[in-house]
């Protein structure tokens, strides 16, 4: 074995003789007298210097450069004057050349994975000169393979599965290795393969690397998951030999060998009877230790049931019973029934000898809870006929607590459905009646809510809409469908169609409507034609219409109906006089002016025109007689002083300041808290008028009079000039008594008035009005 060594296999650039040696290593050292011990080489006696193939064997150089071989030249004579010089791929720099002796070295280990030749050229120089001494040699140095690289996987770990159940033999994947070795050459690249972890339930192809399942039987639902390593070894898997390994995942995949199976045969359900339909009301569920549609399940009631349903939750995999009826605590308690599960999805490999279904019994107990009242019908539908008083019946409902304790009930109507309180309903028997008369032409239906509500529990109440049908009563007549401009021609002939009317009634009767159309058999002017289809035509039975004589007349027409009762009505039908053409086209209806008679004078006109201007200016002066107002003077005669003294001499306001005071208040002094306002002038300011009651005691008169004259002062209102107030009373222990006339005697001779020159000064002006006029009646 050569270790450490170059194998030179020298071939000549010229032809050698055939010589039958068999080509190694051995033949050709011995063949160039060249050993594995020391490499010397054989000169050659003919022309031609330089071996044209080197094999270099890859290996690990150590310090020292490892020699590759020698080149020698015929021209060399050993005395130092030739030169080697070597060019070509890794000259210089992996491989050098002694220039003297011509010995080939290789500075770094060469790698045959990286390069697997090299190619050189080789030249003999003179030394001196650098002349060539031998043409340029191109030579080939080939690495040589050794076992250096271990196989190797793409992955480190790999992920398969195989479906659980599976025969012995079946492939699960394949996993291969590579080995940059030479494969042409040795075993250094050839594979082979064993697995490490895995046995028993898996083997490996020695020569491809396929897994394949290795035990029978093999149940998801006992392991999935398996690790196997596999390992790659090169030499054959001989001693020695290098190796690589990895790691494969394999995972049992579900089949559908398990049936579905209940862990209980048996389910109690409990539900309120009041439970809605549709709602569910317990919930069962059976095992599969399959996965996904393997473990899809369906769930039925054997035989079917008419209260209950079970559906499938395909979420859970959960059997769902629902009410399909309503419960009915009173009626039944207590429902069994048996459920019946099964596989959605089977396997025909696993179904034979297998019952890939299960069943279960199912009891449900009923509770009972305290129900709503229920209506014997829903909805109500009631017919009244419109003419029905106040009052009057229209129907009945009935509900009753369906609990066995059977609660008394109680009946309402819910306003917000009888707006106008049309009807009322008796709370107790739920009698329904009417609050007003019905109209049909109003409203055909009316729907109302009635509400049941138990006596004890009123939270326990229940709606049912009464629909309340108005039935038709004939008590509207026919009328005119329109309003008609009809006119008729003043040379319109004798049965000329003018009009045709229809009539329209508000009712509904069942066989359908049916009018009657009639006008006064005595009529001169007109006719009517019924047309038995609830119209009529307007006919004139004579002509020559004049609008000087009649420019418009009056048509009554009276319309009934067959219903019962009958009912009629009577229209009027204005008819005009016109003008037409001679093809019946109307031009004017206006009436003409009628001329004058022919026996009407001018004078005769003439003195109704006087009339009608004497009659216009007595109506124009009574008109201004009566804007004119006389104004009745106070007082009418110098001598009639009555209450009020309206002539004096000192600064007041002047004889015709009547104004400031009302008289009314001298003949009542109970009256005198209205407010009192001048009537001549309108004030600026109106202020609360404030008055004290009128003194009942009999006070003094200086205090009454003290008190009104400080009312007066501190008055904004009052006026801004002297006047004279006088009042009717004057207090108890005035002298004086009373001032008024209204209660002197009757005639003035019954009067003395020398008292008032007694009085004093203040008094003055009146004793010599009242003392001269006594002077003057005794004269």
């Amino acid at each position: 074995m050569i270790t450490n060594q170059v194998l030179l296999l020298l071939m000549l650039s010229i032809p050698w003789p055939s010589i039958a040696l068999p080509f190694t290593p051995g033949n050709i050292g011995n063949l160039f007298g060249m050993t594995e011990s020391d490499g010397r080489i054989l000169q050659r006696s003919k022309r031609g210097w330089m071996w044209n193939q080197f094999f270099l064997l890859e290996e690990y150089a150590g310090n020292d450069h490892q020699y590759v071989g020698k080149l020698h030249s015929n021209m060399d004579k050993g005395d130092g004057t030739v030169k080697y010089v070597l060019t070509g791929d890794g000259a210089g720099t992996l491989f050098l050349i002694d220039e003297k002796s011509g010995d080939i070295h290789a500075t770094k280990r060469l790698d045959r994975e990286e390069k697997a030749m090299y190619t050189l050229h080789a030249k003999v120089l003179d030394r001196s000169t650098n002349a060539e001494l031998e043409p340029d040699t191109e030579f080939n140095i080939k690495i040589h393979d050794i076992n250096d690289n271990e196989p190797k996987f793409a992955r480190e770990i790999y992920f398969a599965s195989v479906p659980e159940m599976s025969e012995v033999g079946t492939s699960v994947v394949t996993v291969t290795a590579t080995d940059a070795d030479d494969q042409t050459y040795g075993n250094s690249a050839k594979l082979v393969y064993s697995i490490l972890q895995g046995q028993p339930y898996f083997s490996v192809d020695s020569e491809n690397g396929t897994i394949k399942t290795a035990l029978p039987g093999m149940d998801r639902e006992v392991k999935e998951n398996y690790q196997v390593v596999i390992q790659a070894k090169d030499m054959a898997g001989q001693m020695g030999g290098l190796s690589g390994t990895t790691t494969v995942s394999i995972t049992l995949s579900d089949v559908n060998d398990s049936p579905p199976r209940f862990a209980n045969h048996s389910f109690r359900v409990t539900a309120v009877e009041s439970t809605e339909i549709g709602g569910a009301i317990g919930h069962i569920k059976a095992d599969d230790p399959d996965v996904g549609r393997n473990a899809e399940m369906e769930y039925s009631i054997v035989g079917g049931h008419d209260t209950f349903n079970i559906i499938t939750d395909q979420t859970t995999q959960e059997g769902v019973i629902v009410i399909k009826k309503a419960l009915d605590y009173e009626s039944k308690r207590d429902y069994e029934f048996r459920v019946e599960v099964k596989n959605t999805y089977l396997d025909a490999r696993f179904i034979h000898g297998l019952q890939f279904k299960d069943y279960a019994t199912v009891r449900v107990t009923v509770e009972d809870v305290d129900e709503p009242p229920v209506f014997t019908r829903n909805p109500y539908i009631i017919e009244v006929h419109e003419d029905t008083a106040a009052g009057s019946f229209v129907g009945v409902v009935s509900a009753r607590d369906p609990d066995a304790d059977n609660k008394p009930v109680k009946y309402s109507i819910d306003r917000h459905t009888d707006l106008e309180r049309l009807f009322n309903i008796d709370s107790v028997n739920g009698t329904i009646t009417t609050l007003k008369a019905l109209d049909r032409e109003m409203s055909k239906w009316h729907n109302i809510s009635v509400v049941a509500t138990e006596i004890n529990n009123p939270r326990q109440t229940t709606r049912v809409p009464v629909f309340i049908k108005v039935l038709d009563v004939n008590d509207n007549a026919p009328e005119f469908a329109m309003s008609y401009d009809t006119f008729v021609c003043e040379n319109v002939k004798a049965g000329q169609l003018i009009q045709t009317i229809s009539a329209v009634d508000t009712d509904e009767p069942l066989v359908g409507h049916k009018f009657v159309f009639s006008i006064s058999p005595t009529n001169p002017n007109f006719t009517i034609v019924d047309r038995e289809d609830n119209t009529a035509n307007i006919v004139t039975r004579r002509g020559g219409f004049s609008r000087r004589e009649m420019n418009m007349y009056f048509l009554p027409v009276v319309i009934s109906d067959n219903d019962y009762p009958i009912q009629s009505s009577t229209s009027t039908l204005i008819v005009r006089v016109c003008a037409c053409d001679s093809r019946g086209n109307m031009q004017s209806c206006n009436p003409e002016v009628l001329p004058f008679s022919d026996g009407l004078t001018t004078g005769a006109l003439v003195a109704i025109l006087l009339c009608v201007i004497i009659l216009l200016m007595i109506v124009v002066l009574f008109a201004a007689l009566r804007r004119q107002r006389k104004k009745e003077p106070l007082i009418i005669s110098k001598e009639d002083v009555r209450d009020n003294v309206v002539s004096y001499n000192d600064e007041g306001g002047g004889e015709e300041d009547t104004q400031a005071f009302d008289i009314g208040t001298l003949r009542n002094p109970e009256v005198m808290d209205a407010n009192k306002l001048r009537r001549d002038i309108i004030p600026e300011m109106l202020f609360p008028f404030r008055r004290t009651s009128p003194i009942k005691d009999n006070t003094d008169v200086r205090d009454f009079i003290n008190g009104r004259l400080q009312e007066n002062d501190s008055d904004p209102t009052a006026p801004p000039y002297d006047s004279l107030a006088t009042y009717a009373y004057e207090g108890s222990g005035s002298l004086a008594e009373s001032l008024s006339s209204l209660e002197s005697a009757a005639t003035e001779g019954d009067q003395d008035y020398d008292y008032l020159s007694n009085w004093g000064p203040q008094f003055k002006k009146l004793a010599e009005m009242y003392i001269g006029r006594s002077v003057d009646r005794e004269a």
